[in-house]
């Protein structure tokens, strides 16, 4: 008996899953070719397009989809994760919603139409999917900390008693408890009851923690030979990319304040945010040389013009003038090739006292990435890896890496906004300040926060869990990390 022969648009799945996108590609246009309904692998199709740097294609291939005849609940949800990847946010929730109408039994997309509410600012309108989603499911657990995390939870209004009664329950898995913790830590928080929330916190990571096969060595070796990849001495020959001015990278450790100065900056006339894009980083792969060494040391001999140019095409597509942001923290790891890339970029890097920085990751659930912040002692390895590797940074670059305390930012944000917007070649005003009238959307662990006021009420919020914290501490200190002396 002869083999089945698979249809195109699995045989394109399975070769995208594989990072095969060229040979993806013509699967997935065979799978839509002649469609007149909207199909879920025009979203696939799409995804493949991004994957090849083909932006505009893949923007044409959301709008062609999303005009046919109404097709499934699923398409419409692939168009608007890729729509949200392509910064088409407000596509993105309209596709979302449409998914949720097609389909209003489907709990999922009442979640991912509550995400997508949330990145725009709608809060209420976000509360309303979370309860329509958890309504439909009681076990749709993300649903719950995305509803605790919209707003700040107060004594006449929460979920508390409703989260504990959940957690209860007999024989809950790993994943229930993790996203059930932070949530009931959150609202806690909120309601300052600073001893069972940390409780909660510790239950989370804890049962995060325990679903992931990490080992903060490999870490610590990665970021070693980062700074040995670029040596004190070492004068390479820049890139000559004329437009390399109008870039603006922001880089942290999470919850360090990067959002906050992204919202500034692009309240701000002429910047505008890509995000948390992998633009970078997939550039530099993409021009790393083959041959001897390991990835480090071929990737700091990648071609500057080569990294330089397949950045642009990625992250300015349409060859617009103004600010273009990226701000993904993880991005200070390639601030030697970001330098030489894009010799005339603006690098700036925010950085928050270790307790609070450490405490904050500690009490975040983050989607895949991160995974060191789950336990207090791979996060003080991390975070010292992270302060030797910022330390080069500093001696390699300079005047050119442009340093924003972060409690400074929330105590003197007039004095501190304007230093950075002259440094970034953009025009001040305290209209900037106002970053709940900043319609822009936000998908980061910070979302919701940067819809209120700049507050500074999170600068030194450890010392409410200082009890909690000792083993934290002198994980810290027996790595040379500077602390307060009070701790």
């Amino acid at each position: 008996m002869a083999a089945t022969t698979p249809r195109p648009e699995v045989e394109a799945y399975r070769l995208l899953r594989a990072g095969r996108y060229g040979d993806a590609l013509p699967f997935a246009q065979r799978a839509v070719a002649g469609c007149r309904v909207c199909h879920p692998a025009h979203g696939l199709l799409a995804s493949i397009l991004v994957e090849l740097g083909r932006i505009k294609d893949a923007d044409a291939v959301v709008e062609h989809a999303a005009a046919l005849a109404t097709g499934t609940a699923d398409a419409y949800d692939g168009l608007a994760y890729v729509s949200m990847g392509l910064g088409r946010h407000e596509r993105s929730n309209r596709l979302y919603r449409r998914a949720a109408e097609l389909s209003p039994q489907t709990p999922r997309f009442w979640y991912n139409l509550a995400c997508s509410e949330r990145s725009l600012g709608r809060l209420e309108a976000a509360e309303q999917a979370c309860d329509r989603s958890i309504g439909l499911d009681a076990a749709q657990f993300p649903s719950y900390l995305l509803r605790s995390e919209l707003r700040v939870q107060t004594a006449e209004h929460n979920h508390a008693a409703e989260l504990r009664a959940l957690l209860a329950r007999p024989n809950l898995d790993e994943r229930a408890v993790f996203f059930l913790g932070y949530a009931l830590g959150k609202e806690l928080d909120d309601l300052e009851s600073f001893d069972e929330a940390f409780a909660w916190f510790d239950a989370a990571a804890r049962a995060r923690r325990s679903r992931l096969e990490y080992d903060v060595a490999a870490d610590e070796h990665k970021l070693r030979r980062i700074a040995q990849a670029y040596p004190l001495g070492r004068r390479d020959p820049p890139s000559r990319l004329e437009s390399s001015a109008q870039y603006v990278f922001i880089v942290g450790l999470p919850r360090s304040g990067t959002t906050l100065m992204e919202r500034i900056l692009t309240g701000l006339e002429g910047a505008r945010s890509n995000g948390e894009t992998e633009y970078f980083s997939k550039s530099l792969l993409a021009a790393t040389p083959a041959g001897t060494g390991d990835i480090f040391e071929r990737a700091a001999a990648a071609d500057a013009g080569a990294v330089g140019a397949g950045y642009v095409r990625l992250a300015n597509p349409d060859a617009g003038g103004g600010i273009i942001i990226e701000k993904l923290p993880m991005n200070y790891l390639y601030l030697g090739a970001i330098r030489r890339a894009l010799p005339d970029a603006k690098i700036l890097w925010v950085r928050r006292s270790p307790l609070d920085s450490c405490f904050a990751m500690y009490r975040t659930l983050f989607a895949a990435a991160y995974p060191f912040s789950y336990d207090v002692q791979d996060l003080a390895r991390y975070y010292a890896a992270h302060e030797r590797l910022m330390s080069h940074w500093r001696e390699l670059l300079g005047e050119d890496l442009h340093e924003i305390v972060y409690e400074d930012l929330v105590a003197d944000p007039a004095r501190v906004g304007e230093r950075v917007a002259r440094h970034c070649n953009l025009a001040w005003t305290d209209a900037a300040l106002d970053i709940r009238n900043n319609a822009s959307a936000s998908l980061t662990a910070s979302a919701s926060q940067v819809r209120r006021p700049i507050y500074g009420t999170s600068s030194g919020r450890w010392r409410r869990y200082q009890r909690h914290l000792g083993p934290l501490i002198d994980a810290l200190r027996r790595r040379g990390v500077a602390l307060p002396a009070d701790a």
